[in-house]
């Protein structure tokens, strides 16, 4: 009887073992998607900004455009996705408010003010927040090198804004670069908590609702200037006219970034995608760089290499924290608590 028990065990294991790859590159291809469509969202939105739109109405033009395709889309193909549990409403309104509207909100508004790949650098210190709610939210004690990761993500970020020359940044453009890192760092929690239970395109939608409301509560788009929205805006070589702009920041920026990198969620940590998603900045300063003109100095160049470094050191510790391994728990809760699963993580 034990070679009839065991035969399908042993035949299992590889299987398993060949879903679990499937399933890494899967979520691999999906968040280094999501970092290209997400990179470029400063540097389409940008010209529109500096063509005579406010940042606030950049961001409520992209998620306004952006519910629109999606609700119509869910709504033909897949009503189902749209039915909601009453105990659903609290994380959907919160990934709304946070994941949608506050990090683009915050992000152009940072994107205005600073050349965009110090917006995206800013944004992405993300990471240590994270590892600051893994430690001080779930109770799990951190390794030795997150702490030296850490420092060197504030290393950088101090190298990216020169604060040896006195903050040259500008003060708000700055602020609202590190709130965008806030939002940021709610946007892979949430996400990773809330595909656990639901599906990633129904999250997106409700998500895209609710970040919709509060836009148009801070710039409805219909006091948008008629002038401004048919203007030309200068695009690289090209002088496309705002409102197209407008048009690609919320299909390729936002529909397309938000969908896969809310399904990458699925196959992969918030911890580990948040890893792969770096790749984000460096997709941004490039385009940025390449069709804006934009360049950094070589301090903020070096501090970028240092910032994305340590991030990279705090999220792979984070994600070593998480599964119990080589960080040990705090006494307090229990070794079995749910506070330490990384399918859990509100």
């Amino acid at each position: 009887m034990s070679t009839v028990t065991t035969a399908p065990e042993t035949e299992a294991s590889p299987a398993r073992v060949r879903d679990a790859r499937a399933h890494r590159w899967r979520g691999l291809a999906l968040i280094l998607a999501a970092s290209l469509f997400f990179g470029s969202s400063g540097t389409i939105g940008k010209p529109a900004m500096q063509a005579g739109l406010s940042p606030e109405q950049v961001a409520s033009a992209r998620i306004v455009i952006s519910v629109l395709v999606l609700l119509v889309g869910v709504a033909l193909l897949r009503p189902s996705l749209l039915r909601v549990r009453p105990g659903e409403w609290r994380v959907l309104v919160a990934y709304g408010l946070f994941a949608v509207a506050g990090v683009q909100l915050f992000y152009f508004i940072s994107a205005s003010r600073v050349p965009v790949g110090v917006a995206i650098l800013l944004e992405f210190t993300s990471p240590v927040l994270i590892a600051f709610w893994v430690r001080f939210v779930r109770g799990v004690r951190l390794p030795r090198p997150m702490w030296a990761g850490i420092a060197l993500a504030m290393t950088g970020l101090a190298m990216v804004a020169r604060v040896t020359d006195g903050l040259s940044l500008d003060t708000l453009g700055l602020l609202a670069g590190l709130a965008a890192a806030v939002c940021s760092a709610v946007y892979f929690l949430l996400g990773e908590h809330g595909v656990s239970t639901r599906h990633p395109l129904g999250m997106v939608t409700w998500g895209m609702v609710f970040g919709a409301v509060a836009m148009c509560a801070v710039a409805p788009p219909w006091t948008f200037p008629s002038e401004a929205l048919t203007a030309s805006a200068t695009f690289g070589p090209w002088q496309p006219p705002v409102y197209v702009l407008l048009i690609a920041v919320a299909l390729i920026s936002t529909v397309l970034a938000y969908l896969a990198g809310i399904t990458a969620l699925r196959y992969l940590p918030a911890s580990v995608a948040s890893v792969l998603g770096l790749c984000e900045p460096l997709v941004a300063t490039a385009m940025a760089w390449a069709l804006l003109g934009e360049a950094l100095a070589v301090v903020q160049l070096v501090g970028a290499a240092v910032l994305l470094t340590g991030a990279t050191i705090v999220q792979l510790q984070s994600g070593r924290a998480q599964s119990g391994t080589p960080a040990e728990p705090l006494p307090e809760p229990s070794p079995d608590a749910p506070a330490a699963s990384t399918h859990r993580p509100m």
